[in-house]
């Protein structure tokens, strides 16, 4: 039966349909009712999964296998039989967080957690530093500076007087990049740019407010020209590290996590702890301070 399947990418969700992209053809299709039954509430499948399907004679389809996934973007939803567990993207290879230089002005302890995300899943993250015409470019530098030593890497760009867009394009090309960063950034008129109609696009999808699932939710990758996808998830700004236990936070900020072993303690939160590395490093000017104070947030557990 499986060499009779055709395989593809789901490539847009809505109101139990999905839409697949295969070899030269895009089906929509239902998931087969036993993919369906689970022990614990959540989804099931999402956009970015590989699946396996029977094309039925009117054009449509029945997805019969989701191929094993290589990385999730998890949002949890509380509900009355325990946490919903959402997948907001399935074999994501990034994260592109876009933040804007000014108007409004960077929310970088946003940006921190949006890294510690990637680095949990072990994804590659590269920041967007858009609106770069409205600062000089040493101040657009300058506001960015903590993230290019950590091995994150920053490409400025300006829809207006397309500057970036090209170094955009091709940091896109070829991967399914999770778009992340909080409104009035610039988003849409960068997409615009990297390939018109694009933008327009991720703006429909973002006005969908995803507020949890009991709303109509449309979730989509957006197809590039030269290859890959890009997904708008305005829902990963409220992405909780809900499976990070707080002692293992510090592997995830790269400036803190090869310091750990020089700590008196095994179980050092890097607070006011005596013999501790990370707080000597932060008063030597070894570690940014707002890096730090981000990472002291993130282990109380506060937004």
């Amino acid at each position: 039966m499986t060499a009779d399947l055709s395989s593809g990418i789901v490539i847009r969700y809505q109101s139990g349909f999905y839409t697949i992209q295969s070899t030269g053809q895009v089906v929509t299709c239902v998931l087969r009712g036993r993919l369906k039954r689970r022990s614990i509430p959540g989804d099931v499948i999402s956009i970015g999964d590989q699946v396996r399907f029977t094309l039925l004679p009117d054009g449509s389809g029945v997805i019969e296998e989701i191929v094993p996934r290589k990385s999730e973007l998890v949002r949890l939803d509380p509900t009355p039989r325990g946490e919903y567990r959402q997948i907001l993207l399935a074999n994501a290879d990034q994260i592109v967080a876009v933040f804007a230089c000014a108007s409004p002005e960077p929310h970088l302890r946003m940006l921190d957690r949006f890294l510690v995300i990637a680095e949990k899943q072990g994804l590659k993250a590269l920041i967007i530093a858009n609106k770069s015409d409205l600062v000089s470019r040493r101040e657009a530098r300058r506001i960015f500076a903590a993230y290019p030593p950590l091995g994150y890497r920053v490409i400025y760009t300006s829809a207006v007087k397309n500057e970036g867009i090209d170094e955009l394009r091709e940091a896109l090309t070829g991967r399914i990049s999770a778009l992340a960063g909080p409104s009035g950034v610039g988003k849409s008129s960068l997409m615009n740019r990297v390939q018109p109609g694009l933008g327009l696009n991720v703006r429909e999808i973002s006005q969908h407010k995803d507020r949890g699932r009991h709303t109509t939710v449309v979730r989509e990758l957006f197809p590039l020209l030269g290859g890959g996808y890009v997904a708008d998830l305005p829902g990963l700004r409220k992405l909780s590290l809900w499976d990070t236990q707080a002692e293992e936070l510090d592997g995830y900020f790269p400036e803190l996590r090869e310091l750990v072993k020089h700590c008196q303690f095994n179980d050092c939160a890097h607070y006011e702890e005596p013999g501790c590395a990370v707080i000597k490093a932060v008063e030597e000017g070894k570690i940014n301070p707002e890096r730090y104070e981000s990472y002291l947030r993130m282990r109380a557990g506060d937004e």
